[in-house]
């Protein structure tokens, strides 16, 4: 056993989301492989595993603890201009070779993240809660690595968030189960999916089923948490008119109020081949979003280089009510509750009360807490 495995497996208590099987073995639910987990094995994540019958999950750690911009995450429709803190574990349920967060993410699964035992914080979620008040965080969010295969720890801090007044909300590859839902929704408000192809073959290749994912989008939209959707636009891997055809369709399928986001591929952890997305790609899949009726369409990842694709406009009457670049918030239009100034029109979101309190011209990154 790696000196990694050993300290996460003391960083554990016993799980929920899981299905006790005879002979000691379980069926673990908190995310879509579903692991069948035998006595003193591991899941797929490698995080979660089986001692005596019982799962082990991670708690009582961080390996990030940040202040965001919320755009940052990114949520475009959710407390536009506040502070989230986002925190983190380690592990995955995938093995994408392109990501950025993949010392975290790979950590048990790939020998080169074992660094990643430096970042390990031991930690309460009240103390979590109180580095919140501090940064004057608006909202509570579990990103970094996949928030589904450490959903108990994400929602003990959550249930004392709700408390602080602040919104939840998920990160995530989307590979879900109606189970884990039912056990987060009371605490969770939105949730960013990652929608990384259209084509079942290429998730197989990241360690996923794109069923699961497009389940996992329907299930949180029809669970009444506000939704937003991003594809990492990866030349030669889907950004052919076809496939971002085929995203944007279904997703006007289940709402055109779903915000997509097209974002910036850069080269990094093993994908060091394709170029870089250009501007020119994010504005053609922007254009096919719009194209095939979404109203809130995002290209991103290029501040300053796709134009109108950062701001939100009405769908209705086409006035600008939100104006970005990258992270920062420019001018906020919207009324009370979401609604346009100009034609009534309620934008589909979770926006601030008081429109006069956000926060314009802001710094635009995070800072560590």
């Amino acid at each position: 056993m790696s000196r990694l495995a050993h300290i996460l497996d003391q960083l554990t208590r016993a799980g929920e989301l899981y299905e006790s099987l005879p002979d000691k073995a379980l069926r673990c639910c908190a995310c879509g492989h579903r692991c069948l987990i035998k006595e003193g094995r591991r899941g797929i994540c490698q995080v979660r595993f089986n001692r005596d019958g019982q799962i082990r999950v991670p708690w009582g750690y961080v390996a990030a603890l940040q202040a965001d911009p919320i755009e940052k995450k990114p949520f475009f429709h959710l407390l536009p201009g506040s502070t989230a803190l986002t925190f983190g574990m380690l592990g995955c349920d995938f093995h994408c070779n392109y990501c950025q967060n993949w010392l975290s993410s790979q950590a048990m699964r790939d020998p080169a993240s074992d660094i990643s035992i430096r970042y390990i914080r031991e930690i309460t979620p009240e103390q979590v809660i109180e580095a919140a008040r501090q940064a004057n965080a608006s909202a509570m969010v579990s990103s970094y690595n996949e928030p589904l295969i450490t959903s108990e720890w994400a929602l003990a801090i959550f249930r004392l968030a709700k408390e602080a007044g602040m919104k939840c909300a998920y990160v995530s590859n989307g590979n879900l189960t109606p189970e884990v839902l039912a056990y987060l929704t009371p605490y969770l408000d939105a949730y960013k999916i990652d929608l990384k192809s259209m084509q079942d073959k290429n998730y197989r290749k990241l360690g996923g089923v794109l069923q699961n994912i497009l389940d996992g989008i329907r299930l949180t939209h029809d669970a009444g948490l506000l939704v937003e959707v991003v594809t990492l636009v990866v030349p030669g891997f889907n950004d052919s008119n076809e496939e971002l055809w085929e995203t944007a369709r279904f997703l006007t399928g289940i709402s055109p109020d779903i915000p997509w986001h097209v974002t910036a591929f850069h080269k990094s952890y093993k994908m060091t081949d394709p170029d870089n997305t250009s501007p020119a790609t994010l504005l053609r899949a922007a254009e096919i979003g719009r194209e095939a009726g979404l109203r809130y369409v995002y290209a991103g990842n290029l501040p300053g280089r796709t134009g109108e694709y950062e701001d939100t406009f009405c769908p209705n009457c086409n006035r600008s009510l939100v104006q970005r670049t990258g992270y920062i918030i420019h001018s906020y239009q919207l009324g009370e509750n979401g609604t346009c100034p100009n034609c009534g029109t309620g934008i589909s979101g979770i926006w601030p009360g008081e429109p006069g309190q956000v926060h314009l011209e802001g710094p635009g990154r995070p800072f560590l807490v």
